[in-house]
């Protein structure tokens, strides 16, 4: 069975494998329907909807009638949430900042605030979207306006308050005694860790960050996030990583060693550690594996990256890197290579991808000339720049043959121009603020609690880029396939997008409505994906033969419709106004252009012109 919502108000039950419509009904909404879930072993015969009027509303499919209304949230409800070994159990999410629980008992109807955001971010904050983990229901990942996504256990903060109600002195405590809304270690958060310093520069031209879906994997290993105002990002919830905002290599003697990923003899490997703050190198001295030559169909797949890097083909050359990548993990060469198509792309987030790459190389192979070099252009580029000043003379210090190439004085003068027009009131780098309260004692700002889980976030494992998610914020993005091997995500531009996961490569791009598709959901067991957007159906997709003619809505240019998009999040909100009205916009440009970085080539030399 398949269910749908819709802002007419009804809810519609169908037969997705018949393509017959099995049921229509009035849901008592007054306005928008934003989710809809069909309730777990209730045989198929409740279902939950929440909508723009506030409400909570339960209804019995065998009678056509509403049984339940919950009122209890003050602004619109934007996701419900079930759990697959909780029967009578649901969570909502709703702009007022909630997360509420709900029991469907016949003795006890009710529902109870489980978390509210607003002791920790303010009375502004809005949560957009929840997720139970489908292999341990005690997991609740929580997705609200900012750049982070939250992570709960349910049980520990039951718990946590049940201890306080039967603890007498409860009720009882003073200022410096404060109780906290969640005990310590319910709450793990994730963030792109990028998007806290870019937080000013997005504000400033008005551009909205917001989790408008989270999902996790079948297995409920990995957490898919669609940030709004930006890109769709995996997390890995087994092997977590810090944020990598934060390097300064240390010494490494480079004659007779490895630089650029080219084998020599022995040298110094700086073992990576984990900081707080993200990671630095360590000074022991460790054995640098020899880079083993890449077998011939992977070298073939480097070759014809690097002839795309020469023709400025960015997206390809990624795309071509990421692929060899995949089949060998431990080649420096192929992350300093996509980490110099990334920095010439320069779409949202390629500089930090890049950032990544380099500490990769550094990792495998310490001496990696060019990836030390485009390690302090990326700090640079991503505002960290007395980070980027400390790690460019530790380059000059290794690399003295270097040290006044037209390369590292650009750079230089580049840094020292920010340094010197650097404000002393910039803003903090995570966003943050001091704590503030109102006259009238209700929280202007983000508490100490959440500077703290802030400072703690883990980062992405993933990027996926392509799509477009500014104008709505219910926009999904989901795990397809058999293994959950695809992610697939709507769009602004009424297409959605479908990558390999492991990757991220763009796979097959299709038109799926004829302004925006918001909603995919695969079918639990069958290769069908339901989506629906703003025109009044939902469209059933499912594989064709390949004898087939090309099916008349694929997107044959993926790499026009990727770079459009990455314009249109780049652009100013009338713009985009204009464009939703169906006005064309010229002038906006895509990522710069510059000369081939080919490594076999050049060895030896930093041959990145400044952007």
């Amino acid at each position: 069975l398949l269910a749908s919502g819709s802002d007419d108000q009804h809810t519609i039950v169908w037969d997705p494998l018949h393509h017959k419509k099995l049921l229509s009904m009035h849901t008592g909404h007054t306005a928008n329907i934003f989710s809809v879930k069909f309730l777990p072993h209730s045989g198929d015969r409740i279902l939950i909807t929440g909508a723009a009027d506030s409400k909570v509303h339960v209804h019995d499919l065998t009678v056509k009638e509403t049984v339940h209304m919950f009122g209890d949230h003050t602004n619109r409800v934007k996701r419900i949430a079930t759990a697959p070994m909780w029967p009578n159990t649901f969570w909502s999410a709703a702009e007022d900042g909630l997360i509420r629980q709900y029991d469907l008992r016949e003795n006890s109807k009710r529902s109870e605030v489980l978390i509210d955001l607003t002791e920790y971010c303010g009375q502004l904050v809005e949560a957009k979207c929840l997720t139970v983990n489908p292999q341990d229901n005690n997991y609740l990942a929580v997705g609200a306006s900012g750049p982070f996504v939250r992570l709960y256990d349910i049980r520990m903060i039951h718990n946590h308050r049940k201890s306080m109600k039967q603890s007498p002195s409860a009720g009882v405590h003073t200022f410096c005694d404060r109780q906290k809304p969640l005990p310590d270690g319910a709450a793990q958060y994730y963030v792109a860790g990028h998007l806290p310093v870019k937080l000013p520069d997005y504000n400033n031209r008005l551009r909205v960050l917001v989790a408008t879906y989270v999902t996790f994997s079948p297995d409920g290993t990995e957490l898919l996030v669609n940030m709004g105002g930006e890109q769709v990002y995996l997390f890995d919830l087994t092997y977590k990583q810090r944020p990598y905002t934060f390097l300064l290599p240390k010494k490494c003697h480079t004659s007779g060693e490895v630089q650029n990923g080219k084998t020599s003899t022995n040298g110094v490997s700086n073992g990576i550690h984990l900081h707080s703050n993200g990671f630095r190198l360590s000074e022991g001295r460790a054995h640098v594996s020899p880079q083993v030559e890449l077998p011939p169909y992977l070298e073939r797949i480097k070759q014809q990256a690097n002839e795309a890097f020469a023709c400025q083909l960015w997206t390809q050359a990624i795309q071509l890197y990421s692929k060899a990548v995949q089949k060998a993990p431990n080649n420096a060469m192929l992350y300093g290579n996509r980490a110099a198509a990334y920095m010439k792309r320069k779409w949202d987030g390629d500089h930090y991808d890049a950032l990544r790459d380099c500490l990769k190389a550094i990792s495998l192979n310490p001496c990696h000339l060019k990836a030390h070099f485009r390690l302090a252009r990326c700090l640079f580029e991503l505002k960290y720049v007395a980070e980027a000043l400390e790690c460019l003379d530790d380059f000059k210090g290794k690399f003295p043959e270097q040290a006044h190439s037209s390369a590292c004085d650009a750079l230089d003068r580049d840094i020292n121009a920010a340094l010197f027009s650097k404000s002393d009131n910039a803003e903090d780098k995570k966003g943050g603020g001091p704590i503030r309260l109102r006259a009238t004692g209700r929280k202007d700002s983000i508490s100490e609690d959440e500077m703290v889980l802030r400072e703690r976030s883990y980062d992405y494992k993933f990027r996926y880029c392509g799509h477009c998610n500014t104008t709505t914020d219910i926009k999904e993005a989901n795990f397809f396939g058999s293994n959950a091997q695809y992610i697939v995500s709507g769009s602004d531009d009424g297409s959605f997008f479908i990558w390999e996961k492991e990757t991220t490569n763009l796979v097959r791009v299709l038109q799926g409505d004829e302004s925006i598709v918001n909603c995919l959901q695969p079918h639990p067991s069958y290769c069908f994906l339901a989506t629906s957007g703003i025109d009044p159906v939902v469209r059933l997709w499912n594989p064709r033969p390949e004898s087939e003619t090309l099916n008349g809505r694929v997107v044959v240019d993926m790499e026009g419709a990727s770079q459009a998009n990455q314009r249109r999040m780049n652009a100013d909100p009338l713009e985009v106004m204009l464009l939703n009205m169906g006005y064309r916009i010229t002038g906006l440009t895509s990522g710069g252009a510059g000369g081939s970085d080919d490594e076999d080539s050049s060895e030896g030399q930093v041959q990145c012109r400044p952007s």
